[in-house]
């Protein structure tokens, strides 16, 4: 297998559920971020959590976590920080809100992105472009132009990194950003 950091995105501003932190949404007993970080531990050889906010609270979880470089440039700027970050030729990244955790997501995105730059998901509804397996070495490239230009569109920089979209049928990756979305995902509300 190919050596993957995973690169979770907790680096939000909290605005979707008034100011709660998705990171620390308790799910199935744990953290979304430690369920996230223990769920594909075993695929990969580290996890960094980009967070702009609470970085010694994730210590104190046992996370390293780093804050973005670039501040207020959206997902862009967590995926530049976790670019900068990794040590490893891949890099993994899922939103901290991740609700379907699938064993294949990982394997998938390596087979039809490994002889090129990398692949993004696509569930039932629609792409996840923060569900992305990049090739770090052209995702550092692309960042350095995509920020200097101004474009923070994620889905933009796949498309000029010719990244593959990976259709996941059956697949609900999701996002948590309602009280309707937290109990979907057995979350109380706090």
């Amino acid at each position: 297998m190919a050596e993957v950091t995973l690169g979770i995105l907790a680096g939000g501003r909290a605005t979707r559920l008034g100011g709660v932190d998705k990171a620390w949404l308790q799910r199935e007993g744990l953290s979304q971020v430690l369920r996230l970080s223990e769920r594909f531990r075993p695929q990969v050889v580290e996890v960094v959590v980009s967070a702009n906010r609470d970085l010694q609270r994730h210590a104190a979880a046992g996370l390293r976590a780093i804050a973005d470089r670039e501040q207020d440039i959206g997902p862009m700027g967590g995926i530049d920080a976790l670019a900068q970050a990794c040590t490893t030729p891949w890099l993994l990244t899922i939103p901290v809100d991740l609700v379907d955790i699938n064993d294949c997501l990982l394997p998938s995105l390596l087979a039809a992105g490994g002889a090129g730059t990398g692949a993004y998901a696509e569930d039932d509804n629609g792409a996840q472009p923060l569900v992305a397996l990049w090739r770090v070495a052209d995702l550092r490239r692309g960042l350095a132009s995509a920020i200097a230009s101004g474009d923070y569109a994620v889905q933009a920089l796949q498309a000029r990194l010719q990244m593959r979209l990976v259709r996941l049928p059956g697949v609900r990756l999701g996002n948590l950003n309602t009280p309707a979305d937290l109990a979907a995902a057995g979350i109380d509300h706090p």
